[in-house]
């Protein structure tokens, strides 16, 4: 990362014995710590129903999660017990008034103690219905505004539909300011989705071609072979287009497709993501019906593993109409992506987890080698977000020997291959970041807002449109529709398999 020590401060978290604390945020921290990242001074306060002396915390929470989820751990030259002398516990009910106004004493003594200066972060770790009455206790019981500065963290969903997100908003909002307010996405903290920009804006032969002259589609993939795991009482009311288009995939076509910004400056960035969203061609009912696809999987088998249906999986209902796979065509209405589809497509269980983006580009005249050797493959730029971290491009060449034959080439760069090499988390970026007090990887209001502007309408026709499930089985890549929407276009989604066309 390189850019220095953020102010020192103390970071709280609700939710803090939960399971994203657990897998995501203490290991994150804990890898700062030991990179030398956090603040000289920073504190940690997690916040929790359950009742923890310190070191009971220390031994059943906090310690176990790094074991478990940590980069870092396997080596831990001590760090421990330095990073955990940082972490604190407290025990309070979201909804006791007086828990905060104790929580205040606490903290304002640990800031005394520590010099953190007054500089508070709050990490909402908590279900959404939450975020309204602990933003309203905040700031009731004097925990906002703080003597420096101040921020909020939020998970997604931000809402579930735009008045929901719109109330959501409103709700923080009477405690924060927008610059105050970090709604998080973590696909914004992965390595290759930040090097997008750099690719397309730190390379001169990529910019000039990156429009509809050049490039024949975009595809998006983002899939996974698990189902809904433990979150299927959350996953059963939300589904696949809230859970991951509207955030997730959406923000994914924004780098892609955004105009180079006026600088590096995070609001010249975001201005030019929303942009993007402003200009994606809305879906009517009869549109949804022609370029949206839904499914939801049935029983199957993943890596040789017989797994049950959705709708048997724990806390779903037995009859559930929720989607649990996506595939989008959808358009962008500007010059330079005028005529040019952006397929997106995910899921779960899918045959492979992986999540990346396939930028395909026109073929040449039918001349020249076309003629003498047959069909040749269209060049890609394949940028691979997970499980692989890299990007390649997919050239035509001569195969070696006498006949001239032609064959697809990479030229390849995986920066997560290696062994030895590490990757960052992208909870360590984008919690360094919020130290920092850079809002660039995170969502501004009105990218939500855009964002849901376009989704709405797709759930409402879905609404109105019962549909026919389960219609893909787990282990196939979603239902048969998905595979029409490109080959009626006469085209086919890229797999894995070496990127030959989709088979079966």
């Amino acid at each position: 990362m390189g850019l220095g020590k953020p102010d020192n401060c103390l970071l709280v978290i609700f939710g803090g014995t939960g399971d994203l604390a657990r897998r995501k945020l203490y290991p994150a921290l804990y890898n700062l710590f030991v990179d030398d990242f956090l603040p000289d001074a920073l504190q940690i306060v997690a916040v929790g129903r359950r009742f923890f002396t310190r070191e009971g915390f220390h031994n059943e929470i906090v310690l176990p999660s790094l074991k478990a989820f940590s980069r870092r751990a396997s080596n831990p030259d001590g760090h421990f017990a330095s990073f955990i002398g940082r972490v604190h516990y407290f025990q309070a009910d979201l909804y006791d008034q007086g828990g905060y106004t104790r929580l205040r004493q606490f903290i304002e003594e640990l800031e005394e103690k520590s010099g953190c200066q007054g500089n508070r972060i709050f990490y909402l770790a908590v279900a959404p219905e939450h975020f309204g009455p602990v933003v309203r206790s905040l700031k009731e019981t004097g925990l906002v505004p703080a003597r420096g500065w101040q921020r909020v963290v939020i998970e997604k969903p931000f809402g579930h539909d735009l008045p929901s997100a719109a109330e959501l908003n409103r709700q923080l909002r009477a405690a924060f300011s927008e610059e105050e307010i970090y709604r998080i996405d973590h696909y914004l903290g992965k390595e290759m989705i930040q090097n997008i920009m750099v690719i397309r804006f730190a390379n001169t032969f990529f910019e000039p071609v990156w429009n509809n002259k050049y490039i024949d589609h975009v595809q998006i993939t983002s899939a996974e072979t698990v189902g809904v795991e433990d979150r299927g009482g959350y996953y059963d009311r939300a589904g696949a287009l809230r859970d991951m288009v509207q955030n997730h995939l959406l923000q994914l076509v924004t780098l892609v497709a955004m105009e180079p910004p006026a600088s590096l400056a995070t609001e010249a960035i975001r201005d030019e993501k929303v942009k993007v969203l402003r200009s994606l061609q809305p879906l009517d009912a009869a549109a949804v019906s022609k370029n949206a696809i839904r499914g939801q999987y049935g029983a199957g088998e993943i890596d040789g593993q017989v797994v049950p249906p959705y709708r048997q999986e724990k806390e779903v209902a037995p009859d559930s109409t929720t989607e649990t796979f996506v595939a989008l065509k959808l358009f962008i209405e500007n010059f330079r992506w005028a005529g040019v589809p952006f397929y997106l497509r995910t899921g779960k269980r899918l045959p492979v987890k992986v999540t990346e983006i396939i930028l395909q580009f026109k073929s040449l005249p039918d001349i020249l080698y076309f003629k003498e050797y047959g069909e040749l493959r269209p060049n890609l730029l394949v940028i691979r977000v997970q499980p692989l971290e890299g990007v390649y491009v997919q050239l035509n060449a001569k195969r070696p020997g006498n006949n001239n034959y032609i064959v697809p080439i990479r030229l390849d760069f995986c920066q997560n291959c290696e062994v030895g090499v590490n990757s960052p988390e992208a909870y360590e970026r984008l919690l360094y970041d919020v130290m920092r007090g850079d809002p660039t990887l995170f969502t501004r209001w009105d990218e939500v807002e855009a964002a849901w502007r376009f989704v709405d309408p797709i759930a409402a026709a879905w609404t109105a449109r019962p549909p026919l499930f389960p219609n893909y089985a787990a282990g196939q890549w979603g239902p048969p529709a998905a595979r029409e929407l490109l080959i009626r276009d006469g085209r086919h989604w890229w797999q894995e398999d070496e990127l030959l066309p989709e088979r079966g």
